[in-house]
């Protein structure tokens, strides 16, 4: 990973801690956004030091080196190589200052960027107008009604009766797998909770033993869920065959029925359990504007390995960006999250 990072663009970023912080720790997590961030300049009182004594700001696992403040930029660009500065905080640096920093860096090839103060808005939705002279940033409002719905219902439907048809002879193997492999109903069927807080029964192919529900309490402890979620990584009701379909998503497969009947999208937010949606708080509860999906970006972005904070944010940006474009490329991921078995238990 650190041979790799030396490919990225170098980024200085400058901004007050929080939201420079907020930055980092995206950037750091995803290098395939193609920056590696080398150092910060903040006007935190906690951290305050001169180019290259070596203070550093930790974010995450990682260590960020702190380059002075606002008055230091130039200094420091040319200290740490940087390639590219990301500023976080514009208001804070006044607008004279944006000027002139964006002075000092034409003749050192730098780009520089600035980070607008909105985080997981989709592209369409935001423009920048001047107004008076000033760059405004305008952002469209999130659509959820009319012809958006139609469209997402369409797809909807013709990919999930797609998809029956050319699975079935697989799910007919997996339900004999399942009912040779332990007493019980091929299917299991759960009470989730669906568009506008609605119930519905979610189905799957069973990879628990029959009495798994009443075991849970007995089984809390090892709880290893992020946030309201409940998660096991060897959970000790899962059967041989339900690791196996569990491992590869395949006990997920009959959610296709409750996608052909309405009550589910094949893409959407994770379907959660009503006792989960009971402490929602507002924010979260955006996540019940949308039907929720068989895949997310949840799905293909780590699964289970991801913490309950960013798996809230990843399900509110797919509903506040919704498109047609967007479904077509979560469930081309999911193809190649499934076959990594990246975060599934």
């Amino acid at each position: 990973p650190d041979a790799a990072r030396a490919y990225l663009d170098r980024l200085l970023v400058i901004g007050e801690i929080p939201s420079a912080t907020a930055l980092i720790a995206r950037l750091m997590r995803n290098p395939a956004l193609g920056y590696t961030v080398v150092g910060v300049c903040s006007p935190d009182s906690s951290r305050l030091g001169q180019p290259g004594v070596g203070t550093s700001v930790r974010v995450d696992d990682y260590e960020v080196p702190r380059w002075g403040d606002f008055d230091d930029v130039a200094a420091a660009v040319d200290e740490c190589g940087a390639t590219a500065v990301a500023v976080t905080s514009a208001e804070a640096l006044g607008h004279e200052a944006m000027q002139e920093l964006s002075w000092d860096l034409e003749g050192r090839d730098v780009e520089m960027l600035v980070a607008p103060g909105v985080t997981d808005v989709a592209g369409p939705r935001m423009m920048v107008r001047p107004v008076a002279g000033l760059p405004l940033l305008h952002i469209d409002k999130p659509r959820y009604e009319g012809a958006n719905r139609f469209r997402k219902a369409a797809l909807d439907r013709f990919g999930a009766l797609s998809a029956l048809l050319m699975l079935l002879p697989v799910m007919v193997v997996i339900a004999i797998a399942v009912k040779l492999d332990s007493r019980g109903p091929i299917f299991y069927r759960a009470t989730r909770i669906g568009l506008n807080n609605a119930p519905f029964q979610m189905w799957k192919f069973r990879s628990m033993v029959t009495d798994a529900d009443t075991l849970r309490p007995q089984i809390a402890a090892l709880n290893e869920g992020a946030g309201v979620l409940f998660k096991v990584r060897d959970d000790p009701r899962v059967t041989r065959v339900g690791k196996f379909i569990r491992r590869y998503s395949l006990d997920e497969l009959p959610q296709l029925f409750n996608v052909v009947g309405g009550s589910m999208s094949l893409v959407g937010p994770r379907p959660p359990l009503p006792d989960e949606v009971e402490r929602y708080d507002g924010r979260v509860a955006r996540r019940m504007l949308v039907k929720p999906g068989i895949t997310g970006l949840w799905q293909v972005s780590g699964r289970s390995d991801l913490s309950w904070e960013e798996s809230v944010r990843l399900d509110l940006s797919y509903v506040e960006n919704w498109s047609i474009m967007q479904d077509l490329t979560i469930l081309w991921r999911t193809v190649w999250a499934v076959a990594r078995k990246d975060g599934a238990y």
